[in-house]
């Protein structure tokens, strides 16, 4: 008995692993450039999207939906973890000299996000099997705000601490987040691939905008959203 890798994943499967490479280096990015790093965190974002349509054309596997959760928590998770770290520790920084005590605050405030992520993933693959049970924030739906946050020019450490805690419960919020429908994705796609190539053209237009489609459908999604 071997792996048989080659026989056992699909071409969906294929794409989500390079979800989670791209989610990967943007956590490794974060050190070093934090704009490209949100760039990278949105991209995984239209490749997860990418994994998901290609999944419903009937090119899924048995290991498929394991290895989305676990590149979900990677690329929504840990990543967009580090990326909160990165911002509050530069902010921080220039500000004055980081002591070690601030520093385990950050750190603590920036794995809050990853820890909720990782029990909403395990929440979901243990109690909730129907499509209709989507309770809690979607994951990717809080790296989307804390990365188009970022490139639309919110930087203050305040805003992004109490944002990033906010975002993290909400996770693990009783209430249901539906799934965007096919007509809402494309036009939302267009904007986040907007802010993926030009975050910065026409006065940082494509980021604000879809942080502020994102914010409402945060804030009004699990009450007023429509299906299509």
């Amino acid at each position: 008995m071997s792996f048989r890798v080659h026989r056992r994943l699909s071409r969906a499967d294929s794409v989500t692993l390079c979800n989670a490479v791209v989610g990967f280096a943007a956590g490794v990015v974060a050190f070093t450039d934090l704009q490209l790093a949100a760039r990278l965190i949105l991209l995984s974002v239209i490749v997860d999207a990418l994994d998901g349509i290609t999944a419903r054309n009937g090119e899924s596997s048995d290991v498929g939906p394991l290895l989305d959760s676990i590149t979900d928590v990677l690329s929504f998770g840990v990543t967009p973890s580090l990326f909160v770290y990165v911002v509050l520790r530069s902010n921080y920084g220039a500000v004055g000299e980081t002591t070690a005590f601030v520093s385990v605050g950050l750190l603590a405030v920036a794995s809050l996000y990853a820890v909720f992520s990782i029990l909403r993933t395990a929440f979901y693959t243990t109690y909730f099997d129907g499509a209709e049970e989507r309770p809690g924030m979607p994951n990717s739906l809080g790296a989307i705000l804390l990365a188009t946050a970022y490139l639309a020019g919110v930087t203050d450490p305040v805003a992004i601490t109490v944002g990033a805690t906010a975002l993290a419960v909400a996770q693990v919020s009783p209430f249901d987040y539906p799934k965007p429908g096919v007509k809402t994705v494309g036009p939302m796609g267009v904007v986040l691939f907007g802010a993926v190539v030009a975050p910065t053209e026409f006065g940082r237009a494509a980021p604000r905008l879809m942080l502020a489609i994102a914010l409402l459908f945060f804030a009004l999604g699990p009450r007023y959203y429509w299906a299509d």
